[in-house]
């Protein structure tokens, strides 16, 4: 048993020396990392080591003091002492913090002395730092990531972007690669730096123009314009279109009353001074604003416009409106009051009679209400009454051209007759004083009427006259009733002997001792 003691005691290095030694190693750990103090020591033969400890100097008062490891303000477990009791003394720390940074001792005692090292063990603390080469690039440029532990003891490091994984350190950026990133060590990721950022600018994209699909008219609409850019687009930087016709700037349009006449295609275009693809100006799509409103501007329209009597007709009602109109209603208007006569934007009567004649108006309606169209007269034209008056109307001329050729006729038949019978009685004047004494045969006798004796034919007449010299004073009224005989003898051009006379005036009469009486109306 004594021979094993020597056996151990030969072997170990306070044994081999002989003299009170401490060996410390300097050590540079990362903030949240473990480290171990490097630590051998010595002593002389013959001492058996019974305990071992750690201290740390602090300042304290204006001077360095040495406190018992046990003693500091620390988590359990933070220090460790993982050496052993004949040469071996490392310290073991855990989550390393910038206050464990300073100066270690380590001391121990034996079963003859105890010994204090003489130089202490400095322990710094670092931080991993990360960098981006460079923090601000533009789309599609290289940047590179560094990270700086600030101890020569190289280890393995990972990188993560808002606490997603990245693959490399070097690449070339995209808008997806702005964010925050840090470094960490490997298979130790809570011991990280602290977070950098890469700001990778780019053009506007995802341009829009938010509005209400669908707005009533009258009301207010305000359109908005946003996009993803970096820098962000300013209000100054966003301008609106309509129909490729600038309408204002800044990222908000507002209408205050919308009218019809602002529905229509709308969009906006962004600028922040970054270019894509050599395009500064990024178009957002189109959007359609669609202005609803009731019906309006109602009208009617007839086809045929000239209705005949039993002929069709059909009434239109057309009007503008958004939504178009869904319903419509036919009225009479009679006396102030409307009588509903149908429905349909197309009212049809296929047999038009006098009774369907009047004024008539429709009602157009949609979803956002209703109005009413101007009145419209319906005038009916009776049937065919244009064609009966030609034939009356030829009639009533035939009669009266015919009753003037009549008038006519007679008339001229009645101043043929008034001619001959002057003549006649001028003959018979001439011719009575030698054929008063001729053969009685040759005397004709004629019923005339007494004229005036202020006319010229009375005149010439009333010398012959064998019945009344001398007329009575109501001769001028009483004339009509009475007659006057005269004898009138026809003298022929070419005297013949009386004997062909009569024979001839014979035959001319049909039969030889006839008396002809002719009667003669008054002329006027």
């Amino acid at each position: 048993m004594e021979s094993l003691i020597v056996i151990i005691l030969v072997i170990m290095p306070g044994v081999w020396s002989g003299s009170w030694r401490v060996t410390l190693k300097d050590q540079c750990a990362l903030r949240g990392t473990s480290v171990v103090i490097k630590c051998q020591y010595d002593y002389p033969l013959g001492h058996i080591v019974t305990s071992a400890g750690w201290s740390k100097a602090l300042y304290v008062s204006g001077e360095w003091e040495k406190f018992l490891l046990s003693q500091l303000p620390s988590p359990p477990h933070h220090f460790k002492y993982v050496g052993n009791y004949w040469s071996d003394c490392n310290l073991l720390v855990n989550d390393v913090q910038h206050t464990d940074e300073g100066e270690y001792f380590f001391h121990f005692v034996t079963t003859l002395n105890r010994w204090r090292s003489q130089i202490p063990a400095h322990l710094s603390v670092r931080e991993l730092t990360a960098a981006v080469q460079p923090s601000a690039v533009t789309e599609g440029d290289d940047v590179s990531l560094d990270c700086v532990s600030g101890c020569p003891t190289p280890i393995n490091i990972v990188w993560f972007r808002d606490g997603q994984r990245v693959p490399k350190p070097v690449f070339q950026a995209g808008r997806e690669d702005t964010g925050r990133y840090h470094c960490a060590v490997l298979e130790q990721e809570t011991v990280r730096s602290a977070s950098v950022a890469l700001n990778v600018q780019y053009a506007p994209s995802k341009v829009t123009l938010s509005v209400s699909p669908s707005v009533v008219k009258g009301s207010p609409v305000t359109l908005t314009c946003s996009s993803d850019a970096n820098p962000p687009v300013t209000h100054s930087g966003y301008n609106l279109y309509k129909d490729g016709r600038f309408i204002s700037s800044g990222q908000n349009h507002t209408i205050s009353a919308v009218q019809p006449r602002h529905s229509g295609p709308y969009y906006c275009q962004a600028w922040n001074n970054i270019s894509r693809g050599g395009v500064d100006l990024i178009n957002s799509t189109e959007v359609h604003l669609d202005v609803q409103y009731g019906p309006e501007n109602i009208s009617i329209s007839v086809e045929p416009p000239h209705v005949v009597e039993g002929s069709s007709v059909n009434l239109t009602c057309s009007s503008a409106a958004n939504p178009a109109a869904d319903s419509y209603t036919w009225y009479r208007v009679s006396s102030g009051s409307m009588l509903q006569v149908g429905s349909g934007q197309v009212l049809s009567l296929p047999s038009v009679d006098m009774s369907h004649a009047g004024l008539y108006l429709c009602r157009a309606g949609n979803q956002l209400g209703g109005n009413n169209s101007t009145e419209v007269l319906l005038a009916v034209k009776e049937k065919n009454r244009g064609r009966r008056s030609l034939p009356i109307l030829a009639g009533v001329g035939v009669s009266i051209f015919v009753t003037l050729l009549i008038l006519f006729w007679l008339k001229q038949r009645t101043r043929a007759e008034k001619k001959q019978t002057v003549y006649d009685f001028r003959l018979s004047g001439r011719g009575s004083s030698s054929s008063a004494s001729g053969d009685p045969s040759n005397r004709v006798y004629d019923n005339i009427h007494s004229l005036p004796p202020s006319s010229p034919l009375a005149q010439d007449i009333a010398p012959h006259s064998q019945r009344r010299s001398h007329p009575e004073p109501d001769d001028a009224t009483s004339y009509e009733d009475e007659v006057t005989y005269s004898t009138v003898t026809i003298k022929p051009r070419n005297l013949r002997p009386p004997h062909l006379i009569h024979n001839s005036w014979s035959r001319a009469c049909g039969h030889d001792d006839s008396v002809i009486y002719t009667s003669l109306a008054q002329s006027s």
